[in-house]
């Protein structure tokens, strides 16, 4: 992909991974881009690197705006393979002055590349970095999502380098917000922060602070991964500051997996009770629909219904899985309900109970079981707990 001028002598030179489609278990179906930046200035700097395998499309990016050889600094905001992989290839290009980096991120490429022979030039918590015209002002932003994460802010550009804040995995020949779908937009949006950033919603609630209390606020944010945002940068803001609160909506989730269809009629059942009440369903079989796609619409649900049928004295293995993979991502502020089918051996809601309590969400049954194929009553408690459930979303 070209070049493109973000903002005056500000230079986007990343590189975009079409064909990836796995993120630590996260469907990236829109594969997803490496977002890197090229300041010129009397200190030229580059703004992190690319994936390893994907070096050669930065060098090349860079070369169309200036001989690489010219860059003074390399800051590295984060010290993930995917930003920080093609680092030592560039920095025997470049052979920088200086690599600005804070002290945990110096000790994590240390760690990744063993080499402590780099110039690393350690900064900390608002030192400001002059480059000529510009000043580069320096922002903790721990745990969003490693430890030693930092954002670039340059006041005069009104442009934070937001690092993996605010980013999407979408690969795309477009920069910008304004210039793709803005469902589409929105949706990985979402999912990146469902998937990412809930089990760090506190840290996102104290950074969003933070740049309000410094009267940071920018008119561009350029992410690390996805579409620079530059015409929708308060939604995004406002959007964050509602998930990282775990802000719900009037919004179910039933979720489940199925051996022989028994819990599925029974999903359905309860899907009925809860469409009964207004309230907006989404049931997903899990044999059909991927965990983090299931995560997306949880980070906006009220309520979580779970059902599972009983294999080996234990829940179906795709739930099993979800189960894992939600109690990672710490969802809050729910309410929970539990169901399924059973052959010799009724556990399966008691651990799916156990799962919900585990996650600290409020359980509104005590669960629903059914012995092989679920009967008309059954199916009809079924309804009846999906309006219960309903009714306690709206109260």
């Amino acid at each position: 992909m070209k070049t493109v001028e973000v903002k005056d002598n500000i230079f986007w030179v990343g590189a975009v991974d079409w064909n990836l489609r796995d993120f630590h278990g996260y469907s990236t179906e829109k594969g997803t881009s490496y977002n890197a930046y090229l300041l010129k200035d009397d200190k030229t700097v580059l703004f992190d690197t690319v994936k390893a395998d994907l070096s050669e499309a930065l060098i090349e990016n860079i070369k169309s705006v200036i001989d690489p050889q010219a860059i003074d600094y390399i800051v590295v905001n984060h010290a993930e393979m995917d930003h920080s992989g093609a680092l030592p290839e560039i920095i025997r290009l470049v052979q920088p002055e200086k690599i600005i980096c804070n002290a945990k991120c110096r000790d994590t490429l240390i760690a990744h590349f063993h080499d402590d022979s780099w110039p690393f030039e350690i900064i900390k918590e608002d030192d400001t970095l002059n480059t000529g015209s510009h000043n580069i002002h320096f922002l903790d932003s721990k745990m969003l999502h490693w430890p030693e994460s930092m954002v670039s802010y340059i006041p005069e550009a009104k442009l934070l380098i937001s690092n993996d804040i605010f980013g999407q995995h979408w690969s795309s020949s477009e920069r910008f917000d304004n210039e793709v779908d803005q469902g589409e937009l929105h949706w990985q949006a979402a999912k990146y922060y469902a998937n990412i950033f809930l089990p760090f919603s506190p840290a996102v609630n104290k950074f969003l602070t933070k740049l309000s209390d410094k009267d940071i606020h920018p008119d561009m944010l350029a992410t690390d991964h996805g579409l620079i945002w530059r015409q929708d940068v308060v939604g995004i803001i406002s959007a964050y500051q509602r998930w990282s609160k775990q802000e719900t909506a009037a919004k179910a989730v039933v979720v489940y997996d199925t051996m022989w269809g028994s819990t599925k009629t029974m999903a359905e059942a309860i899907g009925k009770g809860l469409s009964e009440e207004n309230i907006v369903t989404h049931l997903f079989d899990l044999r059909f629909n991927h965990r983090s796609d299931v995560m997306t619409e949880l980070l906006e649900a009220r309520a979580v219904i779970l059902g599972s049928s009983v294999m080996n004295n234990n829940l179906l293995p795709k739930m099993a899985d979800m189960l894992t993979y939600m109690k990672g991502l710490k969802p809050g502020k729910k309410f929970g309900a539990a169901f399924g089918s059973y052959g010799w051996a009724n556990k399966g809601v008691k651990m799916l109970n156990e799962a919900l309590e585990s996650m600290k969400f409020e359980i509104v049954d005590d669960g629903i079981t059914s012995n092989y194929v679920p009967t008309k009553d059954i199916l009809d408690n079924c309804q009846k707990l999906g309006q219960k459930i309903g009714q306690v979303i709206k109260a």
